[in-house]
């Protein structure tokens, strides 16, 4: 069980509201940025102060809304966006990355985030057309060509550029790495499975963990199939082995409300994709040789399958992921192009 360190935040979310600014311990503070549209409502960023300078953590999304509450969470916490020397980014989604280019733009802070994270930006990998590289990958998936216009209706196209381009970092930041930040120890803990390159960042004085995405306290953070990483499921599972070893840590995450108790969540979390895993060879052996598109429809979600909408690409990404690491584990097998899943030959 995980017990609730942040009392407002878990209120405000009950309610539906943007939680309020909060000063916690060892001086870092909780800058709740919203997202436009979103279930998840908003990302919780963190002021990290030092001497002669603050970072900010995951920044969040681009839009003139999480800019002004990015800022007024800064004046609230006695900065400016001039105060800042530094931002660091857990992963690249545009929710936590979004704002890094604006905030650099202001301040001359730089940049920083893992090396496979980098590697992952959308100028690096998507190229010109990003919609047809995924209608293509949808494809191989017997998804049908009236749903994969559905689903990418909001992607850039052809000749269409990406709104505001996620910058690139000025800083690299590997496994063990301290944050350049004087007076203050932030160090990266890599923590792949979301992402390729995703980090946590502990703060041993403060005594507290800044999770990203790895880990929240309700939600379990998307596990998709990722172009540069073989087997994301086992990564994500190995990461949380990891995190589970600082449990006498604070989480202080990305989305939600703060709460004590890593080494329980992580617990639920493997158990989840346990779970999870049990129920798709199940759904395998019921349906006999189903595309992949077949089986996610067949899957449980947090809604019904006809109410997911454009998000339906994820839950692709996500039973491909465990697909992946259950063929790899010898329990599954798939075959042809587009590909089908079924048992391995002798068992039923």
């Amino acid at each position: 069980m995980i017990s609730v360190t942040g009392i407002l935040q878990h209120e405000a979310w009950a309610r539906r509201e943007l939680p309020p600014v909060e000063r916690l311990d060892g001086g870092i503070w909780s800058l709740p940025v919203p997202i436009p549209d979103s279930p998840l409502r908003y990302t919780l960023s963190y002021l990290v102060p030092g001497t002669g300078g603050a970072v900010v953590v995951d920044p969040g999304w681009d839009s003139p809304e999480g800019w002004a509450a990015l800022t007024a969470g800064l004046a609230a916490a006695g900065h400016t966006a001039a105060d800042v020397v530094g931002v660091v980014v857990t992963h690249v989604h545009p929710d936590h990355h979004g704002l890094s280019g604006r905030l650099r733009d202001e301040s001359g802070a730089w940049v920083a985030m893992h090396p496979m994270e980098r590697d992952t930006l959308p100028a690096r990998t998507l190229g010109e057309n990003p919609r047809e590289r995924a209608a293509r990958w949808l494809r191989t998936h017997h998804v049908p060509d009236e749903e994969i216009d559905a689903m990418l209706a909001h992607m850039p196209g052809v000749g269409t550029p990406m709104r505001a381009p996620l910058v690139e970092p000025d800083v690299l930041l590997e496994d063990g790495d301290d944050v350049p930040l004087p007076g203050r120890t932030l160090r990266a803990l890599w923590t792949p499975g979301h992402t390729p390159g995703h980090l946590c960042l502990v703060e041993p004085d403060a005594g507290v963990l800044l999770t990203g995405d790895h880990v929240l306290p309700r939600i379990s953070p998307n596990i998709g199939v990722q172009p540069t990483v073989d087997d994301p499921l086992a990564a994500f599972l190995q990461s949380l082995e990891r995190v589970a070893d600082l449990d006498d840590l604070d989480a202080l995450p990305a989305h939600e409300y703060r709460f004590r108790g890593i080494k329980a969540r992580a617990a639920a979390l493997r158990e989840h994709h346990a779970e999870r895993c049990r129920e798709i060879v199940g759904v395998v052996r019921a349906l006999g040789a189903p595309s992949m598109w077949t089986l996610a429809a067949h899957l449980t979600w947090s809604r019904p399958w006809e109410e997911i909408g454009r998000m339906r690409i994820a839950a692709v990404s996500e039973t491909a992921a465990h697909v992946e690491y259950l063929v790899a584990r010898g329990e599954l097998v798939t075959s042809g192009r587009p590909a089908t899943v079924c048992l391995p030959a002798g068992t039923g």
